[in-house]
């Protein structure tokens, strides 16, 4: 279901920007991702795991087109994220941690309604769909302006939005952030039991939080500093670094611990 092929990025700062990469001094740019090779199957859950800045977000942005990559390629779906870059929006739903791209003016339930027309879906299923999401993910008070919500709401309807159009890959970054703990229990919940094993989607789940990783992944990728260090399942993890702790399995990876 997705593809990843030697996917790096590079910034550059100051004068650098104007410059071909190759003939960039390193201390003007920052290689946020370094090489990523990735192959994710229909229906699992991948855990990408990393502390902050290890380049689990400008991952995600690359493969959601949101930033091009310097080099390398992705298919998510069979679309290029280069060339096909309406096939791969029709085919994701992305959660960031940025609520800024919503209209604060308008309700939550505008939000929604803006966005189903977006995505060209029908008016009663798009009624249907956002009564049934606002539902589930216990969306207080949709008809109120969302400059009104807190945080932790406007990241539930940041979710709500990312499922409209029933995408069949998810790419998640650190969804559950602004949740209260009962939230979070239940948005995990609703990603391994609803969207995974019952409607057979592909879900890149991003964090840093090692107790939510154990829980959600059938795999989980150990990323620093823009490389991913290992990918595998949690059994496996344990058998090839001899560590039964998650904390230090993640620690003799990144020496973060």
């Amino acid at each position: 279901m997705i593809e990843i092929a030697n996917l790096t990025k590079v910034f550059c700062s100051g004068r650098a920007c104007s410059a071909k990469i190759s003939r960039v001094n390193s201390t003007t740019t920052i290689k946020a991702v370094d090489n990523v090779s990735l192959q994710i199957k229909k229906g699992e859950v991948f855990c990408l795991l990393g502390p902050n800045g290890a380049g689990k977000t400008t991952l995600l942005k690359m493969l959601a087109t949101l930033i091009l990559p310097t080099s390398g390629t992705a298919h998510l779906n069979g679309y290029d994220i280069i060339k096909d870059e309406i096939g791969v929006k029709s085919s994701i739903g992305f959660v960031g941690g940025d609520e800024r791209s919503f209209y604060w003016r308008l309700t939550g339930r505008q939000n929604l309604e803006f966005y189903s027309a977006f995505y060209n879906i029908p008016s009663q299923q798009a009624k249907n769909k956002i009564n049934e999401l606002i539902e589930f993910l216990q969306i207080e008070h949709p008809d109120k302006s969302v400059g009104e919500y807190s945080t932790g709401m406007k990241q539930r309807l940041n979710i709500a939005r990312a499922l409209l159009h029933n995408p069949p890959i998810l790419l998640m970054d650190e969804p559950t952030k602004s949740l209260d703990p009962l939230s979070a229990a239940h948005l995990r919940n609703f990603v391994t039991e609803t969207l995974v094993h019952r409607k057979e989607k592909t879900v890149i789940f991003c964090t840093h939080n090692l107790s939510e990783a154990q829980k959600v992944a059938d795999r989980i990728g150990i990323i620093y500093k823009g490389q991913i260090k290992i990918c595998e399942t949690f059994e496996n993890l344990q058998k090839i670094t001899g560590e039964s702790d998650l904390e230090k399995i993640f620690a003799s990876f990144t020496k973060e611990w």
